[in-house]
């Protein structure tokens, strides 16, 4: 994957934490700032981490998957891509109501699952997992503090359409890799 590719991802990856950050963004009014950083911190490094987790248990079985990597890449891809689309329109939205360290912990675990299969991906694609897991990780921080911003600013937004573009972008980036 190219450095655009790769940032595009990221990107995608972002999106449901910037969702959720968005979310807690309309509901909590006491201390902003440091649920911001805490909601953004938890989900970049998990965001981060779990890429690395997918990347390194994925070279166990490289030698056993390779030949399908490209196919493999394409499911994922897709997959993930269809679940983010399917999942904007979703009616079921449940509101948060904590952010403790349990629901922090929670939280940047639920967001970071599509994560686990772009490891999988990368390692896939030929890329060394460093670079990809920092730009996630500063991506998913970024978009985490501006969906946290965000939410407190425009109560009335819809996330909608933040998720059928990542689930668009990934699945352009499922179907880069069979073409």
């Amino acid at each position: 994957m190219t450095t655009v590719e790769i940032f595009l991802l990221a990107l995608a990856l972002s999106i449901d934490a910037c969702v959720v950050s968005f979310t807690y963004g309309l509901l909590f009014e006491q201390n902003r700032f440091k649920n911001a950083l805490l909601l953004s911190t938890f989900t970049g490094l998990f965001q981060g981490l779990m890429p690395c987790l997918g990347y390194f248990l994925t070279t166990l079985v490289k030698s056993y998957v390779e030949p399908y990597a490209n196919l493999i890449v394409f499911v994922i891809f897709t997959f993930l891509g269809i679940k983010f689309i399917k999942e904007a329109f979703s009616i079921d939205k449940k509101k948060p109501h904590c952010i403790g360290f349990i629901c922090l912990l929670l939280i940047g675990i639920a967001t970071s699952i599509d994560a686990f299969s772009a490891g999988i991906s990368l390692l896939l694609y030929g890329n060394t997992i460093l670079t990809p897991a920092i730009l996630i990780t500063l991506i998913t921080f970024i978009n985490s503090l501006l969906g946290f911003y965000l939410g407190g600013k425009l109560k009335n937004i819809s996330t909608k359409w933040l998720e059928i573009i990542a689930g668009i972008i990934l699945i352009w980036l499922g179907i880069k890799a069979i073409i």
